[in-house]
């Protein structure tokens, strides 16, 4: 992929008046180049196009996330959609390196259901993400419990709740919140089994966890 030809043409599109609240939205955290969702999809869909017929780039995805500007992380993930039926298990450990690297919710809740993609279709991943559930950094954690959102039928129940309960008891905002998620996710295909995990577990789960977890119950 043409790092370059992708930075010219965001250029082009770049907006400095939207930058500041995109800016002030992200908790000052990171610089912007003031580009909509829409505008950047209208860049990024044409430009990856035929992406999937060659090998993953990941030179190229490190480009993009060394850069200054979000949207250029923003496409670096639309590059990894892009080509997600190629990734394996040896490409999770450039993937964990993405989530802890400019960490945040906007890239984390767009790489779970990458690293989920691969673990669906490499079930040896899964003990990889039982480590993560347990790790120290939170945004590891939080790719660890909700990587199974939208999996239906397909959930691995026994390794959701092991990776529940290696995160219970917390107080950090960001895995409470997944939690909840994650529960309320799996209530729609299977309530009962969410209403025997609220029961048997409530002592260990937030407030903001039942209180997201019970909402379609």
């Amino acid at each position: 992929m043409d790092f370059d030809a992708l930075l010219t043409m965001l250029a082009c599109t770049a907006d400095p008046a939207r930058a500041a609240p995109m800016r002030a939205y992200m908790k000052n955290r990171f610089d912007f180049l003031g580009i909509a969702k829409p505008q950047l999809m209208r860049v990024c869909k044409p430009f990856f196009k035929g992406a999937a017929q060659a090998d993953v780039d990941w030179r190229f995805v490190k480009q993009c996330w060394a850069a200054p500007h979000r949207e250029l992380q923003y496409c670096a993930l639309e590059y990894l959609r892009a080509v997600q039926s190629k990734l394996t298990p040896q490409d999770i450990p450039q993937l964990q390196q993405l989530i802890t690297t400019k960490s945040w919710w906007d890239t984390a809740d767009f790489l779970d259901r990458i690293v989920g993609g691969i673990a669906l279709r490499h079930p040896e991943v899964n003990a990889v993400l039982l480590d993560w559930s347990r790790s120290d950094n939170i945004w590891l954690r939080r790719v660890a419990i909700d990587h199974q959102l939208l999996r239906k039928e397909k959930t691995d129940t026994a390794l959701l709740e092991q990776i529940l309960r290696n995160n219970l008891g917390q107080s950090e905002f960001f895995i409470n919140k997944a939690i909840g998620w994650a529960l309320r996710d799996y209530s729609k295909t299977h309530p009962d089994w969410v209403r025997r995990f609220i029961a048997d577990y409530r002592q260990g789960m937030s407030r903001l966890s039942l209180r997201e977890a019970q909402k379609y119950l």
